[in-house]
Parts: C-alpha cells; structure tokens; sequence
C-alpha cells in the first residue's frame, strides 16, 4: 500500500499468543523478534516499542490474547514508531461504522471463510453483483489413509492453505480495498479448524476497520440456492442432509426457523459413510457408494424405509447400517453383490427424504422444497426429489453441486445477509463444535 508521497508501506495486524509458560513470544514477518516474561496485560504498551522500531515501522494494530481463556480476551493497544503521527504515536484504527462510508448496506462485498471440517475454502461476495471469487481445496488425499477425518491434521493444513487462497480470491475478487465486512464459520464443526478461519477472520476484520461475524455452518447450507439465478422466495420448506445433521425446517427468512424434523441418531450422510466402509470402500464414503449403486441390480436386496410407517418427520438412519451387515452376513462380497447393496442402501435412504420431503409440504403448504448440504448433490435424491415435486405441484429447488459441499461462497452470502441488516460481533473469537439450529435467530435479535 502506498502512503501520501507514494512510499510504499507495510501493514500489518499481530496476534501475540500469552502462553502458559508466562512467555509472549513476538513474531514479525517470519522472525522471532522478542521473548520475554509477560508483564501485567495493562503495562505493555511500552514494552514493545523498542521491539518494533528496528525491525517495521508500518505497524498499525496489534492485538493481545491469553490462549488459556477461551479466546474471548483480545485487548486492543498501540504502538510508537518514529515519524508516524503525534510524537510518534499510532492510534490503533478502530473498527469503522459502516454508514460513514458513503456505501448502500445492501451492495456490501463481504470476505467469507470456512474451515469447519475438511475444506479450506475462501470467497468474496457482492450484495449487487452477486459471487464475484471463489475457491475450495479439499483436503480428501490427506485423510484418506486414515479412513476418515484426523481432526490435529485438518486443522494443521486449513494453517498452510487459508493465507495463500485469501490472496488468490482478494486478487479475483476486487482486492481488499473493496472489502466491506467479513463473515467465517463459527460453528458446528472441529474447534480446532474451525479455529484457523475465525482467528483469520476476525484479525483480517480488525486490521481493516470493517464489521466481522461469526456464521452457523448449517445455515449457510440452507441458504446455498439463494446464490442462483433464481433462488426460491421465503417461506419455504428446507431439508438439509450432510454428514452430520439430517433436518427438516419450515423457513420464514433468515434466522426465522421451525424444526419440523430431524435425525434422531444417525445423519443420512453419517449413514453413507458407516455403509461405505462396511462395504469396504475408502473415504470419502457417501460419493463412492453413490458410484458403486450405479452398478447395481435392483431387488436384490430391499432394506427398511425407517420411521416412514408412523406419522411424524423424524428420521432414524442408524438401522441401515445393521440391516446391511445382517443381509451380508455369511455371502461371499464380489464386487456385484458389493453393488446390489450400494444400491439398495442408496434407495432406501432416498425413498425415506422423499417421503418426508413430501409430508413436509403437506403439513405446512409451502409451495417451495428446498434439498441442500452434502448429500444434496447425490443424483438419485435429485432426480427423485424433482419427480416428487412435479406431481405434487411444487417447486424443487437445490444449489449448484459445488455448493453442496462445504464452500466459502455460502458464508460470504449468509453473512452478507446478517451484516447489511446490521448484525455486529465483538473482538471475540468464536468457535463451537455443537450448536444447534433452534439457537439462530434473525440478525438484531
């Protein structure tokens, strides 16, 4: 960034960890400057002025945590650097009220991050031009060894990928100059990375002056298809299915949610994976089961439709896996019988969110269906859902595959959406690993 005269200067914003040692240890562009006992959090604002003269005379912000108190201490400060400002000193830039920049709330460009489980993935979003950049990597390669997600080691790669797709979306996406708040997933999913885009979030947001948000990961699953060309108009009825949650909801509007189901054990994509392995397939399960169904033979096997024989929009996926190891039992696995119960399995858990689907819009008629989350990509519930939808006269809608599966684009849009209508976190950096749906409520509320 260039100054006045046209210099070119370095910002910066500087997390300095408090350590159970009683150590700060102080890095600075890749070097380790300083490290010393920690004085009481009140008195340092001197003590690093002598630390920061020799090595960067650009710094604006820095930012103090204790890493043993749950990581709701920040405590703003400043720093003295010759030649910058009033006898030197550098007021620490604080955050901005967003209406003194001259802009519309609605045409805010929000900076979205997500690191909840497996995918590192960053997007800028445009309240009047729409999605404007964004990227995922996928950490599949890393965890497939394992069978599953090592949490230690996703969080140690959302570390090594989020800074180098930040530059890549900020270069696609305007630059950081046009950057009017930024919203990361703060929950549900692996503390650990979730961690990673929070801390990145909430720095980013503080060193730039805009507002920051902390967004639930579910929710932007459910308000994916507002990305498309034509997205579906409140109120609907949304049916989330991903790894983790399989849920039912009528939708009046953002953080306007009743429950109408949801899986009592298992989710629907929990359940994909447990069959996956039982059936002897890497990881990850659910999409390769999917593929191997293709080449199965129908009525071979015919497993249970659960809790679709009583009233009642629950779901219970936990049986599948024990009727598949019960229909196995005793037969020799060739790669066609490997198939036939792909098969079966996939068409059971599909008939079961059909038909819950469709009680749905019965009990509450809504016009609108919409599937979303990880499972929601899955061919056959696509194209059965949209059968459904047809003879009962409504609307099926779903987003983009991309958008199925964990993406930035869903929360820059969900936080665009909570921020223009004015929803402000503090310095606080959150992450939960469980947080239920019935706890979101509309944004000011």
């Amino acid at each position: 960034m260039a100054d006045a005269r046209g210099r070119e200067v370095a910002h910066a914003a500087l997390l300095v960890t408090l350590h159970r040692s009683g150590l700060l240890a102080f890095p600075l562009l890749g070097r380790l400057l300083v490290e010393f006992t920690a004085p009481q959090l009140g008195q340092y604002t001197g003590l690093f002025a002598g630390t920061l003269e020799p090595a960067q005379g650009g710094i604006e912000i820095f930012v103090l945590t204790n890493a043993n108190a749950g990581h709701r201490n920040l405590v703003e400060g400043q720093v003295r650097a010759p030649g910058h400002g009033h006898r030197g000193a550098l007021p620490v830039k604080r955050t901005a009220n967003f209406k003194e920049r001259g802009r519309e709330l609605q045409s805010m460009r929000i900076l979205g991050l997500e690191t909840s489980c497996d995918e590192t993935a960053v997007a800028v979003y445009d309240g009047t031009a729409g999605l404007l950049a964004h990227e995922v990597y996928s950490q599949v390669d890393l965890h497939a060894a394992y069978g599953g997600v090592v949490p230690e080691l996703a969080s140690r790669d959302h570390l090594r990928k989020v800074l180098p797709l930040l530059r890549k979306v900020l270069a696609e996406g305007g630059g950081r100059g046009g950057i009017d708040g930024v919203a990361y997933t703060s929950g549900p999913g692996l503390v650990g990375a979730l961690l990673v885009g929070a801390a990145v979030a909430r720095s980013l947001a503080f060193a730039w002056g805009v507002p920051c948000t902390g967004v639930h990961h579910m929710e932007g699953h459910l308000l994916a298809p507002l990305l498309e060309d034509e997205p579906p108009e409140f109120p609907f009825v949304a049916l989330l299915v991903s790894g983790g949650h399989t849920v039912l909801a009528r939708v009046e509007g953002v953080g306007r949610y009743e429950i109408l189901g949801a899986s009592l054990d298992d989710a629907a994509g929990e359940a994909f994976d447990k069959t996956a392995k039982l059936l002897g397939l890497g990881y990850p399960g659910g999409p390769q089961l999917a593929l191997l169904a293709e080449r199965g033979r129908p009525d071979v096997f015919r497993f249970p439709r659960p809790l679709t024989d009583r009233p009642g929009l629950d779901f219970s996926f936990s049986g599948l896996k024990t009727a598949v190891v019960v229909a196995l039992r005793g037969r020799d696995l060739d790669d066609q019988m490997r198939a036939d119960a792909a098969l079966a399995f996939e068409e059971a858990v599909v008939d079961t969110l059909v038909t819950k689907g469709r009680r749905a819009l019965e009990a509450t008629g809504a016009g609108t269906l919409v599937v979303a989350g990880g499972v929601g990509a899955n061919r056959r519930l696509r194209a059965r859902m949209r059968a459904m939808g047809e003879r009962a006269g409504v609307r099926v809608v779903y987003p983009r595959v991309e958008f199925c599966t964990d993406n930035a684009a869903m929360i820059a849009l969900l936080g665009h959406l909570r921020l223009s209508a004015g929803q402000r976190d503090d310095l606080a950096i959150r992450a939960r690993a469980r947080w239920p749906m019935t706890e979101l409520a509309p944004p000011g509320a």
